[in-house]
């Protein structure tokens, strides 16, 4: 669960900005656990106030289809646990992910979503 910064989760968000160059705003919150794809790194946007949960999955490319695609998790948006994000897709600002959901396409701000594919439960 996302709790207090400690020193581990700080050492995590600099190597995710710093050494992987990953967009990702300092006021995002990313639990411990979450993958955030490191295989194109600069494929990955996620803006303030956005919340990734634990276990948790961000991809930016796709290895069997060759694909290297920008995902972007906007403002104040949730993805939650173990909820996957595929590469391409964008989270709108506000939108909600419920657990275990699998996004394959744009998520329109402040809807939330559920299921496999997600759909739409609420707008």
């Amino acid at each position: 669960m996302l709790g207090p910064a400690s020193p581990y989760l700080s050492l995590q968000k600099l190597l995710r900005r710093w050494v992987w160059r990953q967009d990702i705003h300092p006021a995002a919150r990313i639990a411990a656990t979450a993958h955030i794809d490191r295989t194109w790194p600069k494929g990955i946007h996620i803006a303030a106030g956005a919340v990734v949960e634990d276990y948790a999955v961000i991809l930016a490319h796709d290895m069997s289809r060759g694909l290297y695609l920008d995902t972007y998790v906007e403002e104040g948006a949730r993805i939650g646990i173990r909820a996957i994000v595929m590469p391409g897709v964008r989270v709108g600002a506000g939108a909600i992910v419920d657990p275990g959901a699998i996004v394959t396409a744009d998520v329109a701000p402040g809807t939330r979503v559920r299921g496999n594919p997600a759909k739409v439960v609420a707008a």
